[in-house]
This record gives structure tokens, sequence and C-alpha cells, in this order.
């Protein structure tokens, strides 16, 4: 049976509302005032949590621009990675006071560390649930390091290949009873639809016995609510105040009312799946009244024959259903029938 959990209070898991996500990554623009705004307006939007990054450009990597060090093609052609990730980097002495601004706004916020100190202080601020990027999923240390104190780890697939998705959560598991959510994903950035194959969410769900959720790297909100669609318990989607404000994830950052429309669509898809039912709903009880049904559609009088001029499946359903008019054409009628009159068996002659 899989596990549904909670963080922060909230349930997350089947048959819950999708857990969404505001992924600010470096859309902070290392302005505070503007991380407190994203915070608020992803409270505005309908997220149920936002999510930082815990890291230095020191703890990712090295200023060099030899080869590997220097990016080339995408988004961020010709930028070494020190540059990028010290433009990115969220700055330590921020954590504490957001954290209190988020709990005061009433959102949740946690975030993703990138090594062992980084979840040392995510501890101290009281981090509730801990998101191992998909970049460090192969960092068994890190990952056996933020499992050890029990707090949920929400782990990205992307890159992965299953046997690594498998160490990882089995990593988890061996360093506490933590409870794991995937998050199905597809590091391209941005990520073409046709690269999500989300049908991987179920079968991950199935495989691994834990919820699964989207990273959503694509352009829109479409590909999360197909996600939801095929079962998808959690969403997280990048968040910006304004795309024109620029930023390391800009491209493919969702804007206040995107991030608010796709949280809608999400929940209403997940409202939708309900469960396997052939009943009569509420909503469609009334109508039941205006199927066909066998009306006799002109004067017939006693002892006449019942024909397809006669007799005819129509709407309202008040009469026998259409699927008995091949035994009831021929048949004679038991009295003087009336055009307008629904066709039931008593008007029906008895023979033999």
């Amino acid at each position: 049976m899989m596990r549904s959990f909670e963080i922060a209070g909230r349930r997350i898991g089947p048959g819950e509302p999708p857990y969404i996500i505001a992924e600010l990554s470096g859309n902070h623009g290392r302005d505070f005032d503007r991380t407190r705004r994203l915070i608020d307006a992803a409270k505005a939007a309908g997220a149920d949590a936002v999510k930082i990054q815990s890291f230095t450009a020191d703890t990712m990597t090295i200023d060099h621009d030899g080869p590997g060090f220097l990016l080339e093609g995408g988004l961020w052609q010709g930028r070494t990675l020190y540059d990028l990730y010290r433009e990115a980097a969220l700055p330590w002495e921020w954590h504490a006071p957001l954290f209190r601004h988020a709990a005061e706004a009433g959102i949740t916020l946690f975030s993703s560390p990138f090594d062992a100190g980084a979840v040392a202080m995510l501890e101290e601020c009281g981090a509730p649930a801990f998101k191992i990027a998909s970049f460090e999923l192969i960092d068994l240390p890190l990952i056996r390091r933020a499992a050890r104190g029990g707090k949920p780890m929400i782990l990205s697939t992307g890159m992965a290949d299953l046997g690594e998705i498998g160490e990882a959560v089995a990593t988890v598991r061996a360093a506490s009873d933590a409870p794991v959510l995937l998050l199905h994903c597809t590091s391209g950035y941005p990520t073409p639809a046709a690269e999500c194959d989300l049908r991987t969410i179920p079968h991950l769900a199935e495989g691994f016995g834990v919820p699964v959720g989207l990273s959503d790297h694509t352009l829109g909100w479409a590909v999360p609510v197909a996600a939801v669609a095929l079962g998808a318990v959690a969403v997280e989607k990048h968040f910006i105040l304004s795309r024109a404000e620029g930023g390391t994830d800009s491209a493919f950052s969702l804007e206040p009312a995107e991030f608010a429309a796709m949280v809608e669509a999400c929940r209403t898809a997940a409202e939708a799946l309900g469960a396997v039912d052939y009943s009569v709903k509420p909503s469609e009880r009334g109508g039941r009244f205006y199927r066909r049904s066998l009306y006799v559609v002109a004067d017939i009088p006693a002892g006449a024959a019942l024909t397809p001029e006669n007799i005819r499946a129509i709407r309202p359903g008040f009469g026998l259903a259409p699927k008995h008019i091949d035994g009831i054409i021929g048949r004679r009628a038991a009295r003087a029938l009336k055009r307008g009159e629904p066709l039931d068996w008593s008007m029906l002659a008895f023979e033999g």
C-alpha cells in the first residue's frame, strides 16, 4: 500500500489534492525584498510550498574557465559554472529570516541542500523537508546526511537511470524511515513536451511503492496538468514575479497569474480523476428523462398495428426503451392510442 505522508501538516499522496511547489531557484535575483515578495505571491497564487536552493558557488564548483567549466549551448552559453552559481546562490544569511517570513505568510518553505553544511543550516532553520535536486541524485552521501533526521525526502529523477533512482531510494531507507516522494523530471532547460515521457510516473509509483510527482521545466502548464491526470501527487514549477526581470531561470518560469491558472487546472484534473464508477451522477439524474424512448407519434385506433410510422424512438424518456422497437412493431394496440403518449406494455394487445 502506497504511503501518504505530511509536510508541515499538509497530507501528500494518492487521493489528496496535488501538492504544488513554487520553485524560486535563481529568480530571487539576489534581492531580499524581491524574494519575500515571491513568497507572498506564491501563497496568493495557491502554492502549497515555496522551494529555495541552498548552496554557494564554492561548494558547487571552483572558479575556472577550462573545459567543462565553461558552458556551451543552451540558455547559459558562455557562462562559467562558478559565475552562474554565484549569481543564482541565495545568501546564507537570508535563510532564517525567509523561513520566518514564510511562516508569517502561512506557506511552507523548504530547500534543496547541495552539501552537508547546507543540510545542517536548514535543520537549524526548521526546514520541514529536504529536496534533492536531479543533478545531486547520485550524491549518495548527501542523501544519507539529509535523510538522517527522518524528514520527508523529495528526490528529483532528471538524468538518472532506473538503477540510480533505486540507489537513491535505498540510501534514504537505509538512513531512516523518512518518507520518500519521487519527482519525475527531465532536466532540459526548457524541456520539450515530447521528452517528458509522463507515463513514467505510474511506473515509478508501482516500482518503488512511493508517491510520485513531477518537477517540470516545460513552457506553460499543460504538461503538469497531464501529469496530474496520470496520477502525479505533486507538481514543482519555477516561479517568477515577471519574466521581464530576467534571471537564470526566467525563460521557463511562470508568472503569478499563470501559476494560479496552473494550480486551478491541476486541482481540477485531480478532482476529475475520481474512481471507477458507472453509477448515475447527481448532475446527470435530470437528464435521464430526456433520453430517447418509444412514443406514439400518430393516433392509432384500438386493434390497429403498430408501425414505424406511428411508433418512434424520440425524446423525452418516459416510454419503453428503444431496444424494444423490433419486438413491438407489428403488434396491435390494446386501446386507442393518442399521439404524444409514451408507450408502455399495457398498450399492447395480448395475442394468443
